[in-house]
């Protein structure tokens, strides 16, 4: 059995060896996975190489059209015979409805990979898996077979963007699903961040009705009862501007708190009551359905263009919501690193898994960008030698295009969304750029070209040609 992990680890690979192999069970606190959908989008489809090949687990990775295959097959069957009894019951009748489909083959790449995830938490652990709806409800069957439909929390309904105008037949599709699952009824959840400050300008009508009064200064608040409901309290019975009652407070108490504003009598002989203000209160409890987190738009700051990247707002909640300080974050589907990047800004420890190093580049460069060098982590799967290197390239050579850059901390150019051949167009001889100011202030650039396979002269003429075209000041071969 795997150790428990001691520090902070990307790792480079499908995520099921992965997680068998290297991650303790019973050691994760928080587990968010964003996989992809089943929604036959495309736009992952870039990380195959030319020829549209490459290991199983890579295409099925990025690409949300599922197909079965032999590998699929092989899951169906290790989960029919090894998993435990309850699970392999459920595949096989989800078999029998849906045979040997696209849905299938995907629902079945999901269980093998939540059962290890299940494994990994511990008994206070929590799941959150972002889905939409085209599969959201098979999901929910095997997740409430894994985990026990005792132990699902929430169906979440995350607005990810406005509605675009009405189709011709149905609803525009404008939101994500994601499922909230507790290992058991002991998981971790943090009730006092589960509220959002009330916006004045858009009050329900029950606190508006509350809230109708303002101060000088423009603030909100209500009146409140200052009376003790025991009346049998003597040493709290006293005068106070002229009323005689049994009151909350001491009257020391009470009498800093009107010198401070606080109790007011509206006019003589009434009983005096506590300004409450509404931006002193803990706000508006978080329901099951988030449209307070916009999705990022063109023009965010953090937004990298990789396709499907989730706003920091949206995993700092969740992580928040389901764990403490200290406490071991999960994303077997990392991506671009947005659940690592808020787990790291919230002192929490993490563990990312990614199948292309064009993911593992990326948040290398994102954690570097936000933390700078202090940050520490670990790098498991990457070619650690000459030899492992030249099998990358053999393997597939845009991954090692991609781990290639990253040594240069160079940013990758190209692999835009619907490229089937790691790029939109001809790179026209940049496959990667470095950005830096030269003395006087300017930005420079760094132009950086990666070649596997065989290489001479000619690539080097081509590579000065470049330099020569883009007015770059520094070429890296």
């Amino acid at each position: 059995m795997p150790s428990p992990l001691t520090q902070n680890t990307l790792f480079y690979g499908d995520n099921l060896p992965i997680l068998r192999e290297y991650v303790a069970g019973g050691s994760v606190d928080l587990v968010y996975l964003d996989p992809p959908f089943n929604s036959a989008r495309s736009y992952n489809v870039l990380f195959k190489n030319e020829r549209g090949e490459g290991p199983e687990a890579q295409i099925a990775a990025f690409e949300d059209t599922w197909h079965w295959s032999p590998v699929a097959q092989h899951t169906y069957e290790t989960l029919v015979t090894q998993a435990p009894p309850h699970v392999g019951k459920m595949v096989d009748a989800l078999y029998g409805l849906l045979q040997r489909s696209q849905m299938m083959a995907y629902l079945v790449m999901m269980a093998a990979r939540l059962v290890e995830l299940h494994r990994v938490l511990k008994p206070t652990g929590s799941l959150y898996l972002h889905c939409d709806p085209t599969a959201v409800h098979y999901l929910k069957v095997v997740l409430d077979t894994i985990f026990g439909p005792q132990n699902f929390r929430n169906e979440i309904i995350w607005q990810r963007t406005f509605a675009k105008g009405l189709t011709s037949r149905q609803l525009p599709d404008n939101h994500d699903v994601i499922l909230c699952y507790q290992k058991t009824s002991g998981a971790t959840w943090n009730a006092n961040i589960l509220y959002q400050p009330y916006d004045v300008s858009s009050l329900d009508q029950k606190t508006a009705g509350k809230y109708h009064h303002r101060d000088e200064n423009g603030r909100l608040y209500r009146l409140d009862n200052l009376l003790n409901p025991n009346r049998e309290r003597p040493n709290l019975t006293y005068e106070f501007l002229g009323v005689t009652r049994v009151w909350r407070w001491t009257k020391e108490r009470m009498q800093a708190a009107y010198d401070a504003g606080l109790v007011v009598q509206t006019k003589p002989g009434t009983v005096p009551q506590l300004k409450r203000y509404l931006d002193e209160q803990r706000g508006r409890p978080l329901g099951d359905v988030w449209t307070d987190i916009p999705p990022l738009n063109s023009q965010a700051r953090e937004r990298l263009g990789y396709p499907t990247q989730k706003p920091l707002a949206l995993l700092e909640r969740i992580i928040q919501m389901s764990s403490n300080l200290g406490d071991v974050v999960l994303d077997p589907f990392a991506g671009c690193g947005t659940a690592v990047i808020a787990a790291q800004k919230l002192g929490r420890r993490w563990i990312g898994i990614d199948v292309t190093h064009l993911a593992i580049a990326l948040l290398k460069y994102r954690l570097k960008d936000q933390f700078g060098e202090q940050v520490q982590y670990q790098v498991r799967g990457e070619p650690e030698d000459v030899a492992s290197a030249h099998q990358l390239a053999l393997d597939d050579r845009y991954q090692f295009q991609w781990w290639a850059l990253s040594l240069v901390e160079a940013k990758p150019l190209g692999g835009d969304a619907g490229s089937r051949q790691g790029k939109k167009g001809s790179d026209q001889g940049i496959d990667g750029v470095i950005t830096f100011l030269e003395d006087a202030g300017r930005a420079q650039r760094v132009l950086v070209q990666v070649k596997s396979g065989k290489v001479g002269s000619p690539a080097i003429r081509d590579l000065v040609g470049t330099l020569v075209r883009e007015k770059a000041a520094i070429g890296v071969f």
